[in-house]
């Protein structure tokens, strides 16, 4: 028998029955078949080696194509778990996926793995890989596979195993003497893999829940080749050198404590960042519309059951008691507003309400996930929602969108894409709503002639959402503004408006957050400037650095002067070398420095630096301040 496939160019080409993707990529072309990763078969995603089916669409996928880097970062988490095995016999393995950048892989060892431990992990994996071994897809039933790894003593991949439903076919790739579960697809040989590394270790909890086993997490990443490996861990360090958490010690900005897990503590310099954020948004808000409410910290549970958060959300809720009522500390303020906005009557005249709130809110995260300011339990968002007539819903998201990007412009994040994120299985609302909500934010996306993509059930609970993602200075996306339709809450809270018939109906609700977050905007924005704030934002905007004792009175001066026209002054009076003060400041990322000696003091000047662009000259001291705080107002 003989079987026909079909190239992308449309060209056709006939084999054997039981050819396979590599002798399609072979009689194609030597160079082909040697490049060759993968193919894809009627649009699905499948191994080198799979059968090809008579009449089917093939594509040869090379490292051309960008679907095959997770396939490679994929198979080196197996050749990781391979190493281990033969490197840590006793060790139990658990899951290895991809995730962003990398890959992971756990296990289950007596102590964790030592920083020495993955040098010779690594050692082991470039070794398996030199011998090119080949990695063969296996299909068994669900009971094979649990004898199977039952007599290999592996206990998680026998609790995997056994979740698959009686009867089931299970598929599992081995490379020498290794055995592991998985769908696929991989490279056909560990020999593909020429340009990894391992990063790190963390501690992680079986299938995520602290109840379960604690494993060592061994964090790696993989590219296709060493050139882009090398990249990769040049852009990774100075990520280390941008971490917030790193910059924030050393700038005095926050802290931790165990006292308060995973909560920040804002020390004065980052409380100005903090405030002067505030203020900015608070600004806008005046131009556009926005109503500011302050609403309680905890209310009664009852309010969380009318909202579907009890329901839908609780596992995320902190909760408490007081004279024997039942109180949760609030997770989101949507429900309060729409207490406030039921306290009076509404006529689609007063429509849209723009109610604006930067309460607190509180969330229970694991601990594993936790992670400086950017995964915390309590924070302040720059919340908002808005109430509207179905008819009003396109124009208040056209504003909003228009409102995102002068925000976004302002901090520099010129690169931001877009996603729409739909039901998820746990929703409230009728499919109808949901059909009108996704189809109102999918026509506004397109009427704004935006470049978006779906990400299928990943909406909130109680309306899908527009989820805006900007990429930082090292070309990182960060999730930041969400904008999402509701209908289901202002009806579970009776919220009603008059019509212009004199009939009574339900106003839709626009949640929506541009930077989302203070704190994880915070901490976002010190990686995305290496913590060399604006100038308007800077904690300290100028240091004052008088030369000798001389000029100090005049330093007094000019500290006194800089705070009269509100500029955030700092004045360095301690007995050091002019060098190690500008050092100093430097190393604080102060916008300014005004060295002041004799004939400054004299002369009435100022001698200026700055933090990038070094000696500015001497400058009549007027001017110069004038010149920052114009900078300021103007938040250059």
């Amino acid at each position: 028998m003989s079987l026909t496939i079909c190239l992308p160019d449309s060209s056709t080409r006939s084999f054997a029955d039981g050819a396979t993707g590599f002798d399609l990529a072979a009689s194609i072309s030597p160079r082909l078949a040697e490049a060759a990763l993968a193919i894809r078969q009627n649009g699905v995603f499948m191994d080198l080696s799979a059968p090809l089916k008579d009449g089917a669409q093939v594509a040869i996928l090379t490292a051309k194509d960008p679907e095959t880097l997770d396939l490679v970062r994929h198979s080196t988490a197996h050749l990781l778990a391979q190493a281990v095995k033969g490197l840590f016999p006793k060790a139990k393995v658990g899951i290895g996926p991809v995730i962003e950048d990398g890959f992971y892989y756990d296990f289950q060892v007596d102590s964790f793995f030592t920083p020495e431990d993955l040098v010779s992990i690594e050692v082991e994996m470039k070794r398996l890989a030199g011998e090119n071994q080949v990695l063969v897809r296996e299909e068994l039933a669900r009971e094979c596979a649990v004898k199977r790894f039952e007599s290999q003593d592996e206990p998680f991949k026998i609790e995997l195993a056994k979740g698959i439903p009686e009867g089931q076919i299970l598929s599992g790739y081995r490379q020498g003497i290794f055995f592991d579960l998985c769908r696929g697809p991989h490279v056909p040989s560990t020999g593909r893999l020429k340009a990894f590394k391992l990063l790190n270790t963390a501690a992680a909890y079986w299938k995520g829940d602290e109840k379960n086993a604690q494993l060592c997490r061994i964090y790696g990443t993989a590219f296709h080749t060493q050139k882009e490996l090398d990249e990769h861990l040049k852009r990774l360090e100075e990520a280390r050198a941008r971490d917030h958490r790193k910059l924030g010690k050393e700038l005095g900005l926050f802290s931790f404590h165990p006292e308060a897990p995973a909560s920040p503590f804002f020390h004065p310099k980052g409380t100005i960042i903090y405030n002067e954020l505030l203020a900015y948004l608070r600004s806008l808000y005046a131009r556009k519309g926005y109503q500011e409410v302050i609403t309680p910290q905890a209310l009664d549970v009852g309010l969380w059951k009318t909202s579907g958060h009890y329901e839908k959300y609780q596992e995320n809720m902190y909760f408490t008691e007081v004279d024997d009522r039942e109180y949760a500390l609030k997770p989101m303020n949507c429900p309060t507003h729409c207490l406030i906005y039921g306290t009076e009557r509404h006529s689609y005249r007063d429509l849209p309400i723009r109610y604006a709130d930067f309460g607190r809110v509180h969330r229970y995260e694991r601990s594993g996930v936790t992670q400086g300011l950017t995964r915390v339990r309590t924070f302040c968002q720059d919340d908002g929602h808005l109430m509207c007539t179905p008819e009003q819903m396109k124009t208040e998201i056209s504003a909003f969108f228009g409102f995102l990007k002068e925000v976004y412009d302002t901090f520099g994040f010129e690169d931001v894409r877009v996603a729409l994120s739909t039901r998820p299985e746990k929703r409230l609302g009728s499919d109808e709503i949901w059909d009108l909500s996704e189809k109102a934010l999918a026509e506004a996306l397109d009427e704004a002639g935006m470049v978006y993509h779906i990400n299928p059930g990943e909406g909130a609970f109680y309306g899908p959402k527009i989820e805006f993602q900007v990429l930082d200075a090292l070309k990182r996306p960060w999730q930041l503004g969400t904008l999402q339709v509701d209908y289901s809450m202002p009806a579970r809270f009776g919220l009603i408006y008059v019509k212009p018939d004199g009939s009574e109906g339900t106003p839709v609700m626009l949640h929506r957050a541009i930077l989302g977050s203070l704190e994880r905007f915070i901490g976002i924005l010190i990686e995305h400037c290496a913590g060399a704030f604006p100038t308007w934002l800077a904690p300290v905007q100028v240091a004052i650095l008088p030369i000798t004792d001389r000029a100090h009175a005049y330093a007094q001066k000019v500290r006194e002067k800089a705070m009269d026209l509100g500029i955030r002054a700092e004045l360095d009076l301690r007995n050091e070398k002019i060098n190690a003060k500008i050092r100093n400041a430097q190393m604080q990322k102060i916008p300014y420095m005004l060295v002041i000696g004799d004939r400054e003091a004299a002369e009435g000047t100022v001698s200026i630096r700055h933090r990038k662009s070094g000696d500015q000259g001497v400058q009549n001291l007027e001017a110069c301040l004038e010149s920052v705080h114009r900078e300021i107002l103007e938040r250059q």
